[in-house]
């Protein structure tokens, strides 16, 4: 009995890949094309799938090596190379396990690069999973969006495992989505803050000029505008004027100082009190300070 002969075929997409083992290259034809799904009894033609070579001869093709990948090719169906990407691994397959006379798991489920390119990403990962660093967030995210059950098998890794691997290079896109996010949100902030002082500048100038004009035009009624702001616009506006000031609006009187500042008596009464009692605080403050000088003085000498 002639000995069984293990071997791979797959169709001329590559999509399909299968183990069998067989004894000729007839049973391969017949085998092959029962596992790949063509037709019973309709031509095939076997080459080589790594140069397409056409293998037609029973002798030659029990001198190739064990494992070796045949295409099985359909009415007019024609043998392609593999398209490859950045010079890359365009396909992977996995070893599969090969029982006598029966089918083997496929090969790989996918073989273009160009349908599947994260194949050739896990097949950096394979060979070195330090490459993950050098990966772009695009390389990662085609990985993330890999099936992780294929990545799996890629990798040689066990589904949880793959799973974990994809959760965390998730994790790790979304924090620089975040932070590529605070940064944006950041410069937004600064180029508003920016915006805000200029504003406040020009605001801050044009109040200026607004009150030297002011300070010439109430100049006539004894009052400096600053003060008169402070009158009319400040919470407690009695503890941010001078002793002076506090001294000319006690003196003016209320009556003169409605006038002024064109409130009502209760207003204005409320505010001369506060600002009398503020000037009596400060000149009582200011009488306590002279004695304890002149007790100092009377002590020392």
């Amino acid at each position: 009995m002639t000995d069984r002969k293990p071997c791979k075929v797959c169709n001329f997409t590559r999509q399909k890949s299968y183990g069998v083992v067989v004894p000729s290259l007839d049973d391969l034809k017949m085998k092959g094309s029962e596992f790949l799904g063509f037709s019973p009894g309709g031509p095939v033609t076997v080459v080589l799938e790594n140069d397409g070579t056409i293998v037609e001869d029973q002798a030659y093709f029990l001198c190739l090596p064990l494992n070796t990948k045949f295409m099985l090719l359909h009415e007019k169906e024609t043998w392609s190379p593999v398209r490859r990407v950045d010079g890359g691994t365009a396909w992977m397959a996995r070893d599969s396990l090969l029982l006598e006379g029966d089918t083997v798991e496929a090969d790989s489920v996918d073989a273009s690069s160009a349908a599947a390119p994260w194949l050739d990403l896990a097949q950096q990962l394979k060979q070195d999973l330090a490459s993950i660093i050098l990966m772009s967030e695009a390389d990662l995210q085609t990985l993330v969006d890999a099936p992780c059950l294929e990545l799996a098998s890629a990798l040689g890794f066990q589904e949880k495992k793959a799973e974990d691997l994809q959760e965390t290079v998730q994790r790790v896109l979304d924090r620089r989505e975040e932070e590529r996010q605070s940064k944006e949100l950041l410069q937004l902030y600064l180029k508003a803050a920016e915006k805000e002082d200029r504003q406040q500048e020009e605001q801050s100038q044009g109040a200026g000029d607004v009150e030297v004009d002011a300070m010439e035009v109430d100049s006539a009624s004894g009052f400096m505008s600053r003060t008169l702001m402070v009158l009319k616009g400040k919470t407690s506006p009695e503890t941010r004027l001078s002793t002076e000031d506090l001294q000319m609006v006690v003196s003016r009187g209320v009556a003169a100082m409605e006038q002024v500042l064109g409130w009502d008596r209760t207003r204005t009464s409320a505010l001369l009190q506060a600002c009398e009692a503020e000037l009596t605080g400060r000149l009582q403050q200011v009488q306590a300070v002279q004695s304890i000088r002149s007790n100092t003085q009377l002590e020392s000498s």
